[in-house]
């Protein structure tokens, strides 16, 4: 196996025209959470004629999900193809490029499957920006027998182990008493109420420890300014180290939302919505493994001084069930405010960097993978620890 590294290479770029065609076919049909049919498809095609692989649709009771496999190796490595897209903004995210470079990996390392001792699967994940599909899948039994996945993130820039967080989100609904604006003394103002609240969790977040983040968005208030409004609707946000972590605030960031109903004599009703985001725990063999291809590549990864905090993945849900890494490599050039979920950003992925990135990230990932299967410490590892 001493030439395996070169012969994923040439598969790797044998392959680089039709990964890159599969990114650009994603990327202009962008599909919201759960409704990912035409991008699921897209993917699957390209496996099933390209790689030999077999297909298993429909996972966990989700009809966009799905599980791809290749060779019949010990050693089960999965790569995570992310599809979803942001309302409005399309792929601001990068999951055309993130399922794209997974392919990529998948078709490099599939004819290689058996000497590597490997089952190379593809997971299509759908629902990553609400909904946490990998948590569904995660508890319902999909990643079950698999010893290890990874996937890359675009981002602005290269992070081996980037501090990727947990997160939560309720809906907060206040009732009131309509009226007339004009006679406001019988009406009870639910608009009131979320201004309230949102003062409460602004002086709140003076007392929470550094970087807790508490994010909100009023999604309905009236809809006339001469009219009171009896309904208001409030989505939250909280991301914190842990979930654990989420949990212990929320019971302050609740009394918050208490303190609008209070005041204004509204009712105020909590809903915990499907998302939850688990922190995540990057497997420390598999990191140096990535870093050492990707910087083979050319990708570096600087001591950035304003640290490596990022947001919230469901494939945090998956890394507290097996080994996991979810590194990040960058769009070149794009200033600060062009980051994550901006239509530059969306832009972005659909050109020359979401290609350059579709490559990076796809052959670094199946050069890790290779490596991980042919060091016996990492492989007996993997092996044992998800047995």
């Amino acid at each position: 196996m001493t030439d395996i590294t070169e012969r994923i290479k040439r598969a790797f770029d044998k392959n680089l025209n039709l990964v890159t065609d599969l990114s650009h076919r994603i990327h202009a049909h962008p599909e919201l959470a759960f409704e990912e049919h035409e991008t699921s498809e897209s993917i699957i095609t390209v496996l099933e004629d390209s790689g030999g692989f077999t297909v298993e649709k429909g996972v966990a009771d989700l009809p966009t999900a799905f599980v791809a496999s290749a060779g019949s190796g010990e050693l089960a490595f999965g790569l995570c193809a992310e599809m979803d897209a942001l309302p409005d903004i399309g792929h601001g995210c990068g999951h055309n490029v993130i399922a794209a470079a997974a392919v990529g990996a998948a078709l490099a390392l599939a004819p290689f499957a058996d000497e590597l001792g490997l089952t190379v699967q593809v997971f299509g994940t759908p629902a990553e920006e609400k909904g946490t599909g990998k948590e569904i899948m995660v508890n319902r039994g999909v990643f079950d027998g698999t010893h290890a996945a990874m996937m890359v993130h675009p981002q602005l820039k290269d992070v081996v182990t980037p501090h990727l967080r947990a997160s939560r989100s309720w809906r907060v609904t206040y009732t009131g008493r309509g009226g007339h604006a004009s006679r406001p003394w019988s009406a009870l103002n639910a608009a009131d109420a979320t201004v309230l609240a949102q003062t409460a969790i602004g002086l709140l977040r003076q007392q929470l420890r550094d970087g807790i983040r508490v994010h909100h968005v009023v999604r309905e208030a009236g809809s006339a300014v001469n009219v009171i409004a009896d309904h208001a609707v409030v989505d939250c946000m909280i991301r914190c180290d842990t979930i654990a972590e989420v949990d212990e605030v929320w019971e302050r960031v609740r009394r918050c939302f208490d303190a609008g109903a209070v005041a204004t004599g509204t009712s105020v009703e909590y809903n915990l919505l499907p998302s939850i985001y688990r922190e995540f725990r990057h497997d420390q063999d598999l990191a140096p493994l990535f870093e050492k291809n990707a910087r083979a590549i050319g990708r570096t990864f600087p001591d950035y001084p304003d640290g490596k905090m990022f947001g919230s993945t469901d494939m945090g849900n998956v890394s507290l069930r097996i080994p996991a890494l979810h590194p990040m490599l960058s769009f070149a050039g794009l200033p600060p405010e062009d980051g994550n979920h901006t239509a530059a950003f969306a832009a972005a992925a659909g050109g020359p960097e979401g290609d350059r990135f579709v490559r990076d990230a796809g052959l670094a990932m199946a050069l890790t993978i290779a490596d991980a299967a042919q060091s016996e410490s990492v492989r007996a590892r993997l092996l044992r620890k998800s047995s």
